[in-house]
């Protein structure tokens, strides 16, 4: 408690108290030296941001991204999500830092500015008091935290800490990553020493003026620096021992403090910055809706660094080489050349060496493309599954999908892609579908249903349903469609289908970096269906769903847009879809599609439908917005993988089997379907479990009789 009888004025710490007037004048020039490397660092920044490339799009509101970036801050969401011992260790060093940091900005309010200018003073009596009290807690916390990040990096050796690059030979120029090595351990030490060079003046303090009660008395207002005091006296440091230690420690820690704010701009500590920035510009949906290009330009995507955004120059400084990203990619997962975390630094490293430099370097030394150090290459780039796992679990707000496809772009206009995505690609362009079949046969799967499907070019429907390309042509999945036409019928659902006049939606078109291509097939669609009439569209396909919904605007075509799966939920809860059984009891387990989970958040619609019939559903160790990417997204369908490596998809597959009496891997994707349908016969599954659509189990349980009478 506070001493009644405090002398309030008495109670404080002079700042520079018993330095000589040329001291304090040396401390003043090296701190304004200090901040002058500080801000000349920042428009060195500046500089390299504003050689980026203007938006394409209009972000939210300012006011709403700084509300969403404070909260994102200071609820450490973000970076405790699949972490929270490294998110609240953290947290620990952030709120420490920042509380501490805050206190020294107190103090120079007090001394340089209220005292001087003023003639008030606040740093004394009951407030200093408790200032000290709340300042040491502070210290504490920052201490705990980076001692355990220290652990975390020296003894426990997470794997997505190990700096070893995927998509570089060890002898390459770019491949030694030492220095992030050097950087992360100088870091944590830098901060650490400042830390207890803090608590140790504030100790040779107190031993310094044992003598003045207003000083010794209230030690303990300061318990850390009490107790080193203690143990220094203890020791047999005299007062006038403890004053000489305490001007050496403050004029080192006083060094290492300036030190840190002028390394700011130019090392690891950035982050403290651009993390931030990066969370205030996120974009709201970054990979659900890419950012539209002009065609008529002289050049389609990136090459150099200058071709990407100043937004995304930001991102590639915020990133922290946490490695989360790292961990979830599924191209990383199998010993692709891809590393998302790898791919931004290399970026990083680009934008460091080009643009920052007063004057541009030549062309070549801008390129972000190719095989030499500090570029992308393409082989790298086409690993990518656009899957989204790195944008949805990355702590500050990073976009690598837009990046990557953006880079796709470039190598799609000078043509250097995989034979076999050329062909789709061609197929697409010439049939609308990447089969490659006749447009006619696009309704074949129609045939002996025992009903007619309405002509949605021909007469007004409630439902237009989109089938899309592997619900049309794909023998496995055409069954499907067949069921979900039969359940359609048997819930009295008014739909109807747009035949041979539908195309690709264009969804994967888009991510593989075809844009021109995309765009024709966005405008095609979107003139058929203006020629129909209808309230709402359906899609079995989570990619067609994606881009119908989210991108299509971007053309004209808005509409409303719903998965089968939140259709069927509702026609359950409903009771419009007669039911004559149950799956009682029966073990699934439900993959998300990544276009359907991660991108549009539909997640517990499929898993209602599955617990509605009565299945047992035993989620995967990875699901929801964790889900492991099938392999099949960013047409990497129409893409072999690499031979001898294991594809995304048996790995899902050997996820599933991991899981005891598993009897059916439920999945509402058609690429999910013909991928891990692939994959349980790789892995030789075939006889531990079966796989599903969800819309097969509804059908299953469906009453024939009803269906029947829908006939008539």
């Amino acid at each position: 408690m506070v001493d009644p009888n405090l002398n309030s004025a008495e109670v404080t710490r002079v700042l520079f108290e018993g330095f000589p007037s040329w001291a304090i004048g040396l401390f003043y020039v090296i701190g304004f030296c200090a901040i002058a490397v500080f801000c000349y660092g920042w428009y060195i920044q500046y500089r390299k941001y504003a050689r980026g490339q203007p938006l394409r799009r209009a972000l939210p509101r300012i006011s709403h991204r700084l509300r969403s970036m404070t909260m994102a801050v200071l609820s450490h969401s973000t970076l405790r999500r699949r972490d929270h011992s490294t998110g609240s260790a953290h947290a620990l060093i952030f709120f420490g830092f920042s509380i501490l940091f805050t206190g020294t900005v107190i103090i120079t309010l007090d001394y340089d500015v209220f005292q001087h200018l003023f003639g008030i003073t606040f740093w004394h009596g009951k407030f200093y008091l408790f200032f000290s009290l709340v300042l040491d807690i502070a210290g504490v916390a920052l201490a705990v935290g980076l001692l355990y990040m220290m652990i975390r990096r020296g003894w426990i050796k997470p794997p997505k800490l190990d700096y070893k690059r995927p998509d570089r030979l060890p002898d390459a120029p770019d491949a030694d990553r030492t220095y992030y090595r050097i950087e992360d351990w100088g870091f944590l030490w830098l901060l650490l020493v400042i830390d207890i060079t803090g608590y140790l003046l504030e100790a040779a303090r107190l031993v310094w003026l044992s003598g003045s009660p207003d000083v010794w008395d209230n030690r303990w207002w300061s318990p850390i620096g009490a107790i080193i005091a203690e143990m220094m006296q203890g020791a047999g440091l005299s007062s006038e021992a403890a004053g000489k230690f305490r001007v050496a420690m403050w004029w080192f820690h006083a060094f290492l403090a300036l030190g840190l704010i002028a390394l700011i701009p130019f090392t690891k500590a950035k982050h403290i910055f651009t993390a931030m920035a990066s969370l205030a510009l996120r974009d709201p949906s970054p990979i659900q809706k890419l950012a539209p290009v002009n065609m008529e330009a002289d050049r389609i995507g990136a090459t150099s660094i200058t071709d990407f955004t100043w937004k995304q120059l930001i991102n590639f400084d915020a990133c922290t080489k946490c490695g989360r990203c790292h961990e979830a990619c599924p191209a990383n997962a199998i010993g692709a050349p891809l590393s998302p975390r790898d791919l931004i630094l290399t970026l990083r490293e680009l934008s460091e060496r080009a643009l920052s430099k007063s004057n541009l370097p030549d062309a070549q030394c801008l390129v972000a493309q190719g095989d030499k150090a500090f570029q992308v290459a393409s082989n790298t780039l086409w690993s990518c599954r656009t899957c989204a796992a790195c944008v949805e679990i990355c702590p500050v707000g990073i976009e690598h999908v837009p990046v990557i496809v953006e880079m796709r772009r470039a190598l799609v206009d000078q043509g250097d892609m995989d034979p076999m995505l050329q062909k789709a690609l061609q197929n697409i362009q010439k049939r609308g579908n990447s089969f490659g079949e006749n447009k006619k046969r696009r309704p074949a799967w129609t045939q002996n249903l025992g009903f007619d499907i309405k002509d949605a070019r021909n007469e007004p429907v409630d439902v237009l349903w989109f089938v899309g390309d592997f619900a049309s042509f794909d023998p496995r999945y055409q069954r499907v469609s067949r069921d979900f036409a039969r359940i359609l019928k048997a819930a009295g659902v008014d739909f109807g289908i747009l035949y041979e006049d539908e195309s690709n939606a264009g969804n994967d078109v888009r991510r593989v970096g075809e844009e021109g291509l995309y765009q024709f097939l966005a405008e095609n669609n979107i003139d058929v269906f203006h020629r129909c009439t209808f309230n709402r569209i359906v899609t079995t396909d989570p990619h067609s769903f994606n881009t119908l919904k989210n991108e299509y605007s971007e053309f004209g075509g808005v509409y409303e847009v719903e998965h089968a799966s939140t259709l069927i939920a509702r026609l359950l809860r409903e009771k419009r879809i007669p039911l004559k059984k149950s799956l009682e009891g029966r073990r699934v387990t439900f993959h998300d599609p990544c276009h359907l989970g991660r991108y549009n958040k539909v997640f517990d619609a499929p898993r209602d439908v599955i617990q509605s019939l009565g299945c047992n559903l035993i989620e995967l160790d990875r699901s929801r917005d964790n889900s492991f990417c099938c392999g099949a997204g960013g047409g990497r369908i129409w893409i072999p993988d690499l031979a001898g490596k294991e594809k995304p998809s048996e790995k899902r597959v050997r996820e599933a089997a991991g899981i005891e009496n598993l009897e059916t891997l439920v999945v509402s994707c058609p690429k999910c379907m013909n991928m891990l349908e692939d994959a349980r016969k790789t892995t030789n599954n075939e006889e531990t479990f079966e796989i599903r659509e969800m819309i097969e189990l509804v059908a299953e349980c469906l009453d024939d009789t009803v269906v029947s009478l829908a006939r008539a």
